[in-house]
């Protein structure tokens, strides 16, 4: 996680692992893009567990960008975010802030990146999902069934090699 580039991002989230928010929660969504992109989504659904919104990092602060791996808080104004999560399999730099470009031009937050355990992630990009479940853009993106996160717990982190 980027705690020192995205301090107020990848706090959230680990608010949501201390206080074990994201125990029992499941990953809902895979949004597929070509043959090998998209993203998984997972999170906090209940609002009763949800704490609230926090202040919106764009990639245009923070220098971190939508690699392969990335973590991402997903929104949907800036400053609207909360407790899900997605994870990029491939980049995605049309998610990454774009100050040029018109309107809404703030991208996602990114705040830290899978380091080990991406065959675990396209696995769950390749599970199944219903056609019918998710409105909108989202139709057909939702797992079915969802795949659900037992624990989040912190642990150190591992040597730079």
């Amino acid at each position: 996680l980027e705690t020192g580039r995205a301090p107020i991002t990848a706090g959230n989230f680990l608010r949501y692992v201390d206080s074990r928010r994201l125990d029992g929660v499941a990953f809902y969504r895979a949004m597929r893009v070509g043959p090998s992109g998209g993203l998984i989504q997972g999170g906090v659904r209940d609002p009763r567990r949800l704490f609230p919104p926090i202040a919106h990092e764009p990639t245009s602060q923070t220098g971190l960008t939508h690699g392969a791996g990335a973590l991402s808080a997903p929104r949907f104004a800036p400053g609207t975010a909360r407790g899900d999560f997605t994870i990029l399999l491939e980049a995605a730099p049309s998610y990454d802030a774009n100050p040029a470009a018109p309107g809404d031009n703030l991208g996602y937050a990114v705040f830290g990146r899978v380091v080990e355990g991406m065959d675990v992630v396209r696995r769950i990009h390749q599970a199944p999902t219903s056609p019918t479940e998710g409105e909108g853009v989202m139709r057909g993106q939702m797992l079915s069934p969802q795949i659900r996160i037992i624990s989040a717990r912190r642990v150190a982190a591992a040597p730079a090699r």
